[in-house]
């Protein structure tokens, strides 16, 4: 016998296959339109969210029983647009279950809004992401590099970055 298919490839299929799962009602219940895309693969939760929405579905999803920020990072897909993808792993520990909170950055100037206020331990994760590929975060307390000298030119985990620096 064939294993189910655990593969929900849209926000459509999402939301026909898990309509009970805690993490899409309580986005739906919040804001529909905050939720662009989702995705279901490998037994995990991806729901990408407009940017301007990011703070509130963080606190929404913590509400929800999502308590734990495990990390976040960035995915720089140049020459793609939107450029930048970053994404927040989610745990609950109710659940016994983890969710992927994403959202997409174009450039000239990409800013998304700290989730510093909702999980403090966002944090240096947020410092991190900024040093490494420039992408801003809206009321971070302390937004500075973290691992770069202060007078370092440039974002090194950009693709567009020299191999060798900036000389």
């Amino acid at each position: 016998m064939a294993p189910a298919k655990t593969t929900l490839d849209d926000k459509a299929a999402v939301l026909a296959g898990l309509p009970d799962h805690p993490a899409v009602k309580a986005i739906l219940a919040w804001n529909v339109d905050a939720l662009a895309d989702a995705r279901f693969d490998r037994d995990e939760l991806t729901l990408t969210i407009v940017p301007e929405s990011l703070r509130e579905a963080a606190a929404t999803v913590q509400a929800a029983g999502y308590n734990f920020l495990e990390d976040l990072t960035a995915v720089d897909w140049f020459p793609s647009v939107p450029r930048f993808q970053i994404s927040y792993h989610i745990l609950s520990h109710a659940f016994k279950e983890r969710i992927r909170l994403r959202v997409t950055l174009s450039e000239p100037d990409p800013t998304v809004e700290s989730i510093t206020s909702v999980w403090p331990s966002a944090n240096f994760y947020e410092r991190e992401v900024y040093d490494m590929f420039g992408i801003r975060f809206a009321g971070h307390p302390n937004l500075r590099r973290i691992m770069m000298p202060d007078e370092w030119q440039g974002y090194p985990m950009r693709k567009d970055y020299p191999v060798e620096g900036y000389r």
